[in-house]
């Protein structure tokens, strides 16, 4: 069985987190079957595009049953991120509930997508060990999560939101670690080493 999963549901920029974790020197599987994604060490749920669509994918698989009841460190990214809430604006979706918040639109004077590099500050988690308070990372989206209890760091457009999450075995990051240079490559290593 193999350590280290990124969830394979067909939405997903998946090869530039594979690229990084190779650098990091760790070796990962795709996979979409629950045998193994239960079985290992860690799980990356990646996600590039659209809820409804990517809701959809996972009921197909029946992977919407099985990620909110994984018992290791899963790691959201992007709109994996966003699935592992309540609820997006984005197509009216249910996500998968395991944080208790729902994801909007943004609607600001800025230009939407929110695209490209910004800071991360208000950091409380293992997961940003080694990371300086306003860090900058990659970011691409036009829907965001609000503050929350849940929230372990927060970013600024135009806006104060939620940039990373985390409850119990659960984190999720609204940037792209993968994108984001070494600082990236160091919150995948911490996630990696939780």
């Amino acid at each position: 069985m193999s350590k280290l999963v990124i969830i394979d549901y067909g939405a997903g920029n998946i090869q530039s987190i594979q690229f990084a974790l190779d650098r990091l020197g760790y070796q990962s599987v795709l996979s979409r079957n629950p045998t193994e994604i239960e079985n290992a060490e860690r799980v990356i749920f990646p996600g590039v595009g659209h809820a409804e669509t990517a809701m959809q994918k996972l009921k197909e698989t029946g992977l919407e049953q099985l990620i909110p009841n994984l018992k290791q460190p899963v790691l959201g990214i992007c709109l994996g991120m966003q699935l592992m809430c309540n609820y997006s604006e984005e197509g009216q979706t249910e996500g998968l509930g395991i944080f208790d918040v729902d994801v909007k639109h943004f609607d600001i004077k800025e230009k939407v997508p929110h695209m490209g590099w910004n800071v991360i500050s208000q950091l409380k988690s293992k997961l940003f060990q080694n990371i300086p308070e306003r860090a900058y990372m990659y970011f691409v989206h036009s829907y965001f999560v609000p503050e929350n209890p849940e929230s372990i760091a927060t970013t600024d457009y135009s806006i104060s939101f939620c940039s990373a999450l985390a409850k119990n075995n659960f984190y999720g990051v609204q940037f792209h670690p993968e994108k984001s240079g070494e600082f990236g490559e160091k919150i995948l290593d911490n996630f990696l080493n939780l």
